[in-house]
């Protein structure tokens, strides 16, 4: 008899009428390393804002970590409903991911205009991710991407507009 312990992840066939799971899982990895990234990121900015705009931004990038901390469980958990594993190791998954660090102190208004750029490129990966989706035959993710997409539009419209301070 086999341990349970020894058990390891593996992919499954899953029939849910999905006709490419694989093509809608590797879109959502690629999310998820944005949105891991992007959390990162923005968790970093959290940390060393500084100057008039501290309170403002400081405040809005926690509510926005918080929600891309969540949102990473959600993307995940599909792609594991599609009967595909996520990347192994932290460096596999946030190799996938187009958002890139900041190496050198920003002011307050750089670090958000930064964000707002790296929170586009999401939705862009996003609104492809939705057509994918679509072509696939896969509303749930065609959902989830969707909302996805309407939180970084958002996220990148605020900290657009509080860089203008």
């Amino acid at each position: 008899m086999k341990s349970v312990l020894a058990e390891k992840p593996q992919e499954h066939d899953v029939n849910t009428g999905v006709c490419d799971p694989k093509a809608v899982a590797d879109g959502l990895s690629d999310v998820l390393a944005d949105t891991y990234r992007i959390l990162i990121k923005t968790h970093i900015v959290h940390w060393n804002v500084e100057g008039p705009m501290f309170y403002a931004v400081h405040n809005l990038t926690e509510t926005q970590y918080e929600e891309l901390f969540a949102a990473t469980d959600v993307i995940a958990e599909r792609i594991r409903a599609l009967g595909h594993l996520t990347h192994m190791s932290s460096a596999a998954l946030l190799s996938e991911s187009v958002i890139k660090d900041v190496s050198s102190p920003q002011s307050a208004g750089d670090m958000c205009q930064n964000l707002a750029e790296d929170h586009n490129k999401i939705a862009k990966r996003l609104h492809d991710l939705i057509s994918a989706a679509g072509d696939a035959g896969d509303p749930v993710t065609e959902d989830l991407a969707t909302a996805r997409s309407a939180f970084h539009e958002k996220a990148a419209w605020m900290l657009r507009s509080i860089s203008k301070s």
